[in-house]
């Protein structure tokens, strides 16, 4: 980033923040659609049965702690190539 001026840094900068939201939003959206399908099954009422929400809830804590876990392996995994100078780019 470096080697771009300042409107380029901000224009870069804006799109990267664009695209994480976006990202997110996806994330988030197919999270939403996975809890659902695995766990809401019965229409007949519109609020969801106490099985149907446990349901949902153990999916959703599920998928943040895999989240959680994914996001720290690639932590250490890019904390030790940096150690060891193999980071790309460098």
């Amino acid at each position: 980033m470096e080697a771009l001026n300042q409107n380029e840094q901000r224009e870069l900068q804006t799109r990267m923040e664009k695209k994480q939201i976006k990202e997110f939003m996806t994330m988030y959206s197919k999270l939403v659609q996975n809890c659902f399908d695995a766990c809401v099954n019965d229409f007949t009422s519109k609020s969801l049965h106490t099985r149907e929400e446990s349901c949902v809830m153990r999916c959703v804590d599920k998928h943040q702690k895999a989240s959680e876990r994914v996001g720290l392996r690639f932590q250490e995994q890019n904390a030790a190539l940096m150690q060891s100078g193999q980071l790309p780019g460098r």
